[in-house]
């Protein structure tokens, strides 16, 4: 939480009411440390309808640019696949839809607003379902 509390409250003006929600306690977290300091996260999870999204990914900006977001994100991808997840979806923030598709997401549907921020849907499919 320090890490989604630093990037999506503190520094992209995310409300903090909005940042922790029902899908965290059910939900599989990634979190990387640099000298025992959390510097990143991510989560993955199914909701009600068993589709699987992977969502708060968030490394502090001190860290980034160093690999540090591919190398959580391909961590989380080997445990869906590991969870045998046929496909994650994201809303991606729409500066970092360039990124997920260097890792073989594709952008769907239209822009939207979350938390004041404009998001497109991504999938990437895992398996033959």
């Amino acid at each position: 939480m320090q890490v989604r509390t630093e990037v999506f409250v503190v520094e992209q003006q995310v409300p903090a009411e909005i940042e922790l929600d029902e899908h965290d306690p059910q939900a599989w977290h990634l979190v990387a440390y640099l000298e025992g300091e959390p510097v990143g996260t991510l989560r993955i999870f199914a909701d009600a309808t068993g589709q699987w999204y992977l969502g708060r990914m968030a490394v502090m900006a001190a860290q980034r640019g160093q690999g540090l977001g591919r190398l959580l994100l391909t961590e989380a991808l080997t445990k869906a696949r590991e969870l045998r997840v046929p496909s994650l979806e994201i809303h991606a923030q729409t500066h970092a839809l360039d990124f997920y598709a260097k890792l073989g997401f594709v952008a769907f549907g239209e822009v939207f607003m979350e938390a004041g921020i404009p998001h497109q849907m991504m999938v990437l499919v895992l398996s033959g379902g």
